[in-house]
Protein backbone atom coordinates (compact mmCIF):
# COMPACT_ATOMS: atom_id res chain seq x y z
CA UNK A 1 0.00 0.00 0.00
CA UNK A 2 1.43 3.39 -0.90
CA UNK A 3 0.54 6.02 1.78
CA UNK A 4 0.62 9.80 0.80
CA UNK A 5 1.44 11.46 4.34
CA UNK A 6 0.71 15.10 4.25
CA UNK A 7 2.92 16.97 6.32
CA UNK A 8 2.27 20.19 8.47
CA UNK A 9 4.85 20.77 10.77
CA UNK A 10 3.97 24.05 12.29
CA UNK A 11 0.14 23.19 13.06
CA UNK A 12 -1.77 25.49 10.64
CA UNK A 13 -4.23 23.60 10.00
CA UNK A 14 -5.22 22.54 13.49
CA UNK A 15 -4.59 25.93 14.79
CA UNK A 16 -6.61 27.58 11.92
CA UNK A 17 -9.62 25.53 11.39
CA UNK A 18 -11.15 22.97 13.76
CA UNK A 19 -10.57 19.92 12.01
CA UNK A 20 -8.69 17.50 14.23
CA UNK A 21 -5.64 15.86 13.19
CA UNK A 22 -4.63 13.02 12.07
CA UNK A 23 -6.96 13.45 9.05
CA UNK A 24 -7.03 9.93 7.20
CA UNK A 25 -8.90 9.14 4.48
CA UNK A 26 -9.30 11.33 0.80
CA UNK A 27 -12.35 12.66 1.30
CA UNK A 28 -11.35 13.92 4.70
CA UNK A 29 -8.35 15.64 3.34
CA UNK A 30 -10.67 16.83 1.15
CA UNK A 31 -12.53 18.43 3.58
CA UNK A 32 -9.74 19.88 5.45
CA UNK A 33 -8.33 21.16 2.51
CA UNK A 34 -11.17 22.97 1.84
CA UNK A 35 -11.40 24.03 5.31
CA UNK A 36 -8.09 25.54 5.45
CA UNK A 37 -8.25 27.23 1.93
CA UNK A 38 -11.75 29.19 3.81
CA UNK A 39 -9.87 30.10 6.62
CA UNK A 40 -6.27 31.04 5.08
CA UNK A 41 -6.54 30.88 1.27
CA UNK A 42 -2.93 32.40 0.83
CA UNK A 43 -1.71 29.32 3.12
CA UNK A 44 1.17 27.18 1.22
CA UNK A 45 -0.65 24.17 3.36
CA UNK A 46 -3.79 24.05 1.28
CA UNK A 47 -1.52 23.19 -1.35
CA UNK A 48 0.14 20.64 0.17
CA UNK A 49 -3.52 18.72 0.92
CA UNK A 50 -4.47 18.97 -2.67
CA UNK A 51 -1.11 17.74 -3.86
CA UNK A 52 -2.29 14.58 -1.64
CA UNK A 53 -5.57 14.23 -3.22
CA UNK A 54 -4.65 14.88 -6.67
CA UNK A 55 -1.91 12.17 -6.26
CA UNK A 56 -4.05 9.74 -4.52
CA UNK A 57 -6.69 10.03 -7.35
CA UNK A 58 -3.60 9.32 -9.73
CA UNK A 59 -2.01 6.42 -8.69
CA UNK A 60 -4.32 3.18 -9.86
CA UNK A 61 -1.99 0.50 -10.30
CA UNK A 62 -2.17 -0.19 -6.04
CA UNK A 63 -3.92 0.32 -3.43
CA UNK A 64 -3.41 3.82 -2.05
CA UNK A 65 -4.03 6.00 1.09
CA UNK A 66 -3.59 9.40 2.05
CA UNK A 67 -3.56 11.25 5.44
CA UNK A 68 -2.46 14.67 6.89
CA UNK A 69 -0.18 14.46 9.77
CA UNK A 70 0.07 17.82 11.81
CA UNK A 71 3.09 18.63 14.24
CA UNK A 72 3.14 21.80 16.67
CA UNK A 73 3.84 25.81 16.53
CA UNK A 74 7.20 26.34 18.23
CA UNK A 75 10.08 24.04 18.78
CA UNK A 76 11.17 21.47 15.97
CA UNK A 77 11.98 18.82 18.51
CA UNK A 78 8.70 19.06 19.89
CA UNK A 79 6.63 19.58 16.41
CA UNK A 80 9.46 16.28 15.07
CA UNK A 81 7.58 14.51 18.02
CA UNK A 82 3.85 14.99 17.51
CA UNK A 83 4.09 14.25 13.62
CA UNK A 84 5.89 10.82 14.93
CA UNK A 85 2.70 9.88 17.22
CA UNK A 86 0.31 11.08 14.61
CA UNK A 87 2.35 8.71 12.20
CA UNK A 88 1.78 5.81 14.64
CA UNK A 89 -2.00 6.48 14.44
CA UNK A 90 -2.13 6.29 10.74
CA UNK A 91 -0.34 3.09 10.35
CA UNK A 92 -2.43 1.85 13.64
CA UNK A 93 -5.64 2.56 11.72
CA UNK A 94 -4.59 1.18 8.09
CA UNK A 95 -5.68 -2.17 7.06
CA UNK A 96 -2.73 -3.52 5.46
CA UNK A 97 0.15 -2.41 7.38
CA UNK A 98 2.12 -4.64 5.90
CA UNK A 99 4.21 -3.78 3.00
CA UNK A 100 3.36 -0.05 3.71
CA UNK A 101 5.38 2.52 1.64
CA UNK A 102 4.92 5.91 2.06
CA UNK A 103 5.22 9.50 -0.16
CA UNK A 104 5.84 12.74 1.57
CA UNK A 105 4.01 15.72 0.64
CA UNK A 106 5.46 18.79 1.70
CA UNK A 107 5.48 22.83 1.28
CA UNK A 108 9.09 23.80 2.00
CA UNK A 109 12.70 22.36 3.35
CA UNK A 110 11.83 23.31 7.08
CA UNK A 111 8.68 20.66 6.66
CA UNK A 112 11.07 17.79 5.42
CA UNK A 113 13.04 18.01 8.30
CA UNK A 114 11.07 15.68 9.73
CA UNK A 115 11.60 13.49 6.96
CA UNK A 116 13.85 11.21 9.92
CA UNK A 117 11.28 10.80 12.11
CA UNK A 118 8.85 9.41 9.63
CA UNK A 119 11.17 7.00 7.94
CA UNK A 120 12.24 5.35 11.27
CA UNK A 121 8.64 3.92 11.56
CA UNK A 122 7.69 3.62 7.45
CA UNK A 123 9.78 3.32 4.44
CA UNK A 124 9.54 6.18 2.48
CA UNK A 125 9.43 6.12 -1.32
CA UNK A 126 10.11 9.70 -1.90
CA UNK A 127 9.36 13.12 -0.87
CA UNK A 128 7.35 15.82 -3.31
CA UNK A 129 7.66 19.35 -2.88
CA UNK A 130 4.42 21.49 -3.83
CA UNK A 131 5.54 24.84 -5.07
CA UNK A 132 3.45 27.23 -6.86
CA UNK A 133 3.39 28.55 -9.87
CA UNK A 134 3.09 31.75 -10.56
CA UNK A 135 3.09 34.53 -13.47
CA UNK A 136 6.48 36.20 -13.96
CA UNK A 137 4.98 39.32 -15.61
CA UNK A 138 5.49 42.64 -13.72
CA UNK A 139 1.93 42.80 -13.01
CA UNK A 140 2.41 40.25 -10.95
CA UNK A 141 5.90 41.06 -9.28
CA UNK A 142 3.83 44.52 -8.36
CA UNK A 143 1.65 42.18 -6.52
CA UNK A 144 3.85 39.86 -4.94
CA UNK A 145 6.27 43.12 -3.73
CA UNK A 146 3.15 44.93 -2.62
CA UNK A 147 1.53 42.12 -0.54
CA UNK A 148 5.14 41.91 1.09
CA UNK A 149 5.55 45.46 1.76
CA UNK A 150 1.90 45.23 4.07
CA UNK A 151 3.59 42.94 6.33
CA UNK A 152 4.86 44.49 9.19
CA UNK A 153 7.70 42.59 10.40
CA UNK A 154 9.05 41.99 6.40
CA UNK A 155 8.40 45.73 5.89
CA UNK A 156 10.39 46.32 9.01
CA UNK A 157 13.25 44.04 7.81
CA UNK A 158 13.45 45.54 3.87
CA UNK A 159 12.54 49.37 4.17
CA UNK A 160 14.50 50.07 7.65
CA UNK A 161 18.05 48.91 6.27
CA UNK A 162 17.53 50.11 2.52
CA UNK A 163 16.47 53.91 4.15
CA UNK A 164 19.23 54.01 6.20
CA UNK A 165 21.55 53.22 3.02
CA UNK A 166 19.74 55.60 0.89
CA UNK A 167 20.82 58.23 4.39
CA UNK A 168 24.20 57.28 3.30
CA UNK A 169 25.14 60.39 0.76
CA UNK A 170 22.49 63.02 2.68
CA UNK A 171 24.24 62.47 5.60
CA UNK A 172 27.76 62.32 4.48
CA UNK A 173 26.78 65.74 2.67
CA UNK A 174 25.72 67.21 5.45
CA UNK A 175 28.25 66.52 7.89
CA UNK A 176 31.37 67.50 5.01
CA UNK A 177 28.92 71.46 5.36
CA UNK A 178 29.10 71.16 8.93
CA UNK A 179 32.88 70.73 8.99
CA UNK A 180 33.00 66.78 10.35
CA UNK A 181 33.75 64.91 7.36
CA UNK A 182 35.31 62.21 9.70
CA UNK A 183 32.42 61.02 11.57
CA UNK A 184 29.97 60.07 8.10
CA UNK A 185 31.02 56.68 8.68
CA UNK A 186 30.52 56.57 12.70
CA UNK A 187 26.54 57.79 12.03
CA UNK A 188 25.86 55.52 9.55
CA UNK A 189 27.50 52.26 11.93
CA UNK A 190 25.55 54.17 14.69
CA UNK A 191 22.81 53.91 13.30
CA UNK A 192 22.84 50.41 12.16
CA UNK A 193 23.97 49.51 15.12
CA UNK A 194 20.70 50.98 16.94
CA UNK A 195 18.51 49.36 14.36
CA UNK A 196 20.49 45.75 14.90
CA UNK A 197 19.63 46.74 18.87
CA UNK A 198 16.04 47.37 18.52
CA UNK A 199 15.48 44.00 16.39
CA UNK A 200 17.57 42.02 18.66
CA UNK A 201 16.02 43.00 21.75
CA UNK A 202 12.23 43.67 20.42
CA UNK A 203 12.76 46.95 21.49
CA UNK A 204 9.91 48.10 18.74
CA UNK A 205 7.59 45.56 20.88
CA UNK A 206 8.47 46.97 23.52
CA UNK A 207 7.98 50.31 22.69
CA UNK A 208 4.59 49.16 21.21
CA UNK A 209 3.26 47.52 25.23
CA UNK A 210 4.43 51.20 26.30
CA UNK A 211 2.58 53.27 24.30
CA UNK A 212 -0.82 51.05 24.51
CA UNK A 213 0.08 51.03 28.18
CA UNK A 214 0.36 54.66 28.54
CA UNK A 215 -3.09 55.54 26.69
CA UNK A 216 -5.07 52.96 28.20
CA UNK A 217 -3.24 54.80 31.23
CA UNK A 218 -4.40 58.15 30.14
CA UNK A 219 -8.02 57.44 29.61
CA UNK A 220 -8.82 54.89 32.46
CA UNK A 221 -7.38 58.36 34.43
CA UNK A 222 -4.16 56.14 36.59
CA UNK A 223 -2.21 58.55 38.65
CA UNK A 224 0.58 56.68 38.03
CA UNK A 225 0.79 58.45 34.56
CA UNK A 226 1.61 62.27 36.71
CA UNK A 227 3.51 60.28 39.20
CA UNK A 228 6.02 58.35 36.83
CA UNK A 229 6.48 62.02 34.90
CA UNK A 230 7.12 63.85 37.94
CA UNK A 231 9.31 60.77 38.90
CA UNK A 232 11.49 60.61 35.70
CA UNK A 233 11.95 64.74 36.20
CA UNK A 234 13.41 64.59 39.76
CA UNK A 235 15.53 61.94 38.50
CA UNK A 236 17.27 64.10 36.12
CA UNK A 237 17.67 67.03 38.86
CA UNK A 238 19.14 64.75 40.71
CA UNK A 239 21.43 63.60 38.16
CA UNK A 240 21.99 66.81 37.53
CA UNK A 241 22.41 67.98 41.21
CA UNK A 242 25.03 64.69 41.89
CA UNK A 243 27.18 66.05 38.78
CA UNK A 244 27.31 69.52 40.52
CA UNK A 245 28.46 67.81 44.13
CA UNK A 246 31.30 65.93 42.17
CA UNK A 247 32.78 69.47 40.24
CA UNK A 248 32.28 70.90 43.52
CA UNK A 249 34.79 68.74 45.52
CA UNK A 250 38.20 70.44 45.20
CA UNK A 251 40.24 66.84 44.48
CA UNK A 252 38.62 63.42 44.63
CA UNK A 253 41.28 60.97 44.61
CA UNK A 254 39.53 58.05 44.31
CA UNK A 255 36.26 56.21 42.75
CA UNK A 256 34.98 55.58 46.43
CA UNK A 257 34.78 59.38 46.78
CA UNK A 258 33.67 59.63 43.00
CA UNK A 259 30.82 57.63 43.45
CA UNK A 260 30.04 58.92 46.84
CA UNK A 261 29.69 62.55 45.55
CA UNK A 262 27.17 61.72 42.95
CA UNK A 263 25.22 59.22 45.09
CA UNK A 264 25.28 62.94 47.91
CA UNK A 265 24.06 65.09 45.67
CA UNK A 266 20.97 62.84 43.64
CA UNK A 267 20.14 60.68 47.10
CA UNK A 268 17.65 63.08 47.96
CA UNK A 269 15.90 63.50 44.71
CA UNK A 270 16.47 60.29 43.99
CA UNK A 271 14.05 58.81 47.41
CA UNK A 272 11.52 61.73 46.64
CA UNK A 273 10.98 60.37 42.88
CA UNK A 274 10.69 57.14 44.26
CA UNK A 275 8.32 58.09 47.23
CA UNK A 276 6.50 60.34 44.53
CA UNK A 277 5.72 57.54 42.13
CA UNK A 278 5.10 54.40 45.01
CA UNK A 279 2.23 56.89 46.38
CA UNK A 280 0.93 57.13 42.84
CA UNK A 281 0.76 53.38 42.71
CA UNK A 282 -0.76 53.04 46.08
CA UNK A 283 -3.40 55.16 44.70
CA UNK A 284 -4.56 53.71 41.61
CA UNK A 285 -4.65 50.62 43.88
CA UNK A 286 -6.93 51.67 46.10
CA UNK A 287 -8.98 53.40 43.28
CA UNK A 288 -9.03 49.29 41.52
CA UNK A 289 -10.18 48.55 44.37
CA UNK A 290 -7.43 46.02 44.99
CA UNK A 291 -5.48 47.56 47.76
CA UNK A 292 -3.19 45.91 50.32
CA UNK A 293 -2.06 47.73 53.50
CA UNK A 294 1.38 45.71 52.44
CA UNK A 295 1.76 48.07 49.30
CA UNK A 296 2.39 51.33 51.83
CA UNK A 297 5.74 49.45 52.58
CA UNK A 298 7.19 51.31 48.99
CA UNK A 299 7.51 54.86 50.27
CA UNK A 300 9.19 53.53 54.09
CA UNK A 301 11.46 51.60 51.92
CA UNK A 302 12.61 54.09 49.36
CA UNK A 303 12.78 56.71 52.93
CA UNK A 304 15.52 54.05 54.78
CA UNK A 305 17.42 53.30 51.64
CA UNK A 306 17.76 56.89 50.94
CA UNK A 307 19.02 57.22 54.26
CA UNK A 308 21.45 54.88 54.34
CA UNK A 309 22.85 55.71 50.95
CA UNK A 310 23.07 59.37 52.19
CA UNK A 311 24.78 58.48 55.73
CA UNK A 312 27.72 56.69 53.92
CA UNK A 313 28.25 58.83 51.06
CA UNK A 314 28.56 61.61 53.72
CA UNK A 315 30.59 59.79 55.77
CA UNK A 316 33.26 58.44 52.84
CA UNK A 317 33.34 62.28 51.96
CA UNK A 318 34.22 63.47 55.20
CA UNK A 319 30.98 65.51 55.62
CA UNK A 320 30.16 63.05 58.87
CA UNK A 321 31.39 61.01 61.79
CA UNK A 322 31.25 57.92 62.57
CA UNK A 323 28.18 57.91 64.70
CA UNK A 324 26.27 59.68 62.37
CA UNK A 325 26.78 56.83 59.84
CA UNK A 326 25.61 54.91 62.64
CA UNK A 327 22.60 56.27 63.22
CA UNK A 328 21.39 56.28 59.99
CA UNK A 329 22.38 52.57 59.34
CA UNK A 330 19.78 51.88 62.77
CA UNK A 331 16.84 54.51 62.01
CA UNK A 332 16.96 53.09 58.49
CA UNK A 333 16.56 49.60 59.50
CA UNK A 334 13.94 50.07 62.00
CA UNK A 335 11.94 52.20 59.74
CA UNK A 336 12.23 49.56 57.02
CA UNK A 337 11.29 47.00 59.88
CA UNK A 338 8.63 49.13 61.92
CA UNK A 339 6.75 49.88 58.34
CA UNK A 340 6.60 46.21 57.69
CA UNK A 341 5.34 44.87 60.90
CA UNK A 342 2.68 47.78 61.38
CA UNK A 343 1.24 47.09 58.09
CA UNK A 344 1.05 43.29 58.60
CA UNK A 345 -0.43 43.50 61.49
CA UNK A 346 -3.02 46.16 60.38
CA UNK A 347 -3.85 43.75 57.25
CA UNK A 348 -4.29 40.72 59.42
CA UNK A 349 -6.30 42.32 61.83
CA UNK A 350 -8.40 43.78 58.83
CA UNK A 351 -8.73 39.98 57.86
CA UNK A 352 -9.89 38.82 61.00
CA UNK A 353 -12.24 41.38 61.64
CA UNK A 354 -13.91 40.56 57.66
CA UNK A 355 -14.17 36.88 58.92
CA UNK A 356 -16.22 37.81 62.42
CA UNK A 357 -18.13 39.92 60.42
CA UNK A 358 -19.23 37.43 57.79
CA UNK A 359 -19.40 34.93 60.17
CA UNK A 360 -20.02 31.25 58.52
CA UNK A 361 -22.96 31.89 56.96
CA UNK A 362 -21.83 34.88 54.91
CA UNK A 363 -22.35 38.76 55.67
CA UNK A 364 -24.03 39.22 58.69
CA UNK A 365 -27.63 42.08 58.33
CA UNK A 366 -29.52 43.31 60.37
Amino acid sequence: MLLVLCVDLDDDLGRKTDVETPVVGRDAVEEAAVALAETDPEDSDVNVLFEGVHIHDAVTDEPVAVAAVTGVDGSDVAANRAVGEEVDTVLASLTAREDVRALVVTDGAQDESVVPVIRSRVRIDGVRRVVVRQAQDLESMYYTIKQVLDDPETRGTILVPLGILLLIYPLTILLDYLGWPGSALGVISGLFGLYLLARGLGVEQLLDDLVQRTTAGLYAGRVTIITYVVAAALLVIGGVNGVQTLESLSDPVSAVEVLSALVYGAIQWFAVAGVTSSLGRVTDEYLREAFEWRYLNAPFYVLAIAAVLHGVSAFFLGFQDLQYLAAVLTGGTLLGLSSTLAFAVAESRLETADRVNQGPGGPSSE
